[in-house]
Parts: structure tokens; C-alpha cells; sequence
């Protein structure tokens, strides 16, 4: 059974720093497409960043530069290192995986790629 579990969320002040940790089990993490989406209170569901299983990553543009999605395959761990975090990044975040994910290949990450889900794990900027 896929399973993705989120954690490493919390409070900071504007300008700090967070990593963001996804640990996967029931499938090896390496063959699997997997993303980090955000919803922030109130809004719809966004992509952040995705990684393919090729390696190969996919970022939303108000997000290059600042976050940077990784994984580790030994770990079966997928990771969002967060700086320079801004209130208006104040969200749930969320782990997503599966399979295949033709539309991170084509340049989006979109909620329709992905069947299995983390419950999430807050993130709370101040200004």
C-alpha cells in the first residue's frame, strides 16, 4: 500500500528557513514521480515542485530560486528545502505521488497527476 507521510513543518519569521521531509513506503520512492503542493487558507491547491523519476525537477515559478525539491533514494525520502520564506507562503503543505506524471513532463504540476496523498503539514511565515 502507497503511503506518503509529511512532516518537518512549523512557525517562522519571514526570512527563515524550513526543510520539509516526505517519507514513502509500500513502493521504492526511485520509480515514482513524486511533487510537494501547497493550499494556502481559503485557496485552491497549488503546485510547488516536482521530481521525476528520472531525477529531472519542475518548479512553479513564484517558487525557483527559493524552494528546492530533492529526494533520497535510500531513505525513500523526498525533501523541500524552503528559503527566504515570505508570509504569503503561510499553507498546508502536501507530499503527492504516483506512477507516472505526464504533466509534470510537460512543465506543470498539477493535482491530476498524482492518486496518492500525505495528510500535510503545516507551515506558518510571520511577518
Amino acid at each position: 500500500q502507497v503511503q506518503v507521510v509529511e512532516s518537518g513543518g512549523g512557525s517562522v519569521q519571514a526570512g527563515g528557513s524550513l526543510r520539509l521531509s516526505c517519507r514513502a513506503s509500500g513502493y521504492t520512492a526511485s520509480t515514482y514521480c513524486m511533487a510537494w503542493f501547497r493550499q494556502p487558507p481559503g485557496k485552491e491547491r497549488e503546485g510547488v515542485a516536482a521530481i521525476d523519476s528520472d531525477g529531472s525537477t519542475t518548479y512553479a515559478d513564484s517558487m525557483k530560486g527559493r524552494f528546492t525539491i530533492s529526494k533520497d533514494n535510500a531513505k525513500n525520502t523526498l525533501y523541500l528545502q524552503m528559503n527566504d520564506l515570505k508570509p504569503e507562503d503561510t499553507a498546508m503543505y502536501y507530499c503527492a505521488t504516483d506512477f507516472r506524471c505526464p504533466l509534470v513532463g510537460l512543465g506543470t504540476i498539477h493535482t491530476a497527476d498524482f492518486d496518492y496523498w500525505g495528510q500535510g503539514t503545516q507551515v506558518t511565515v510571520s511577518s
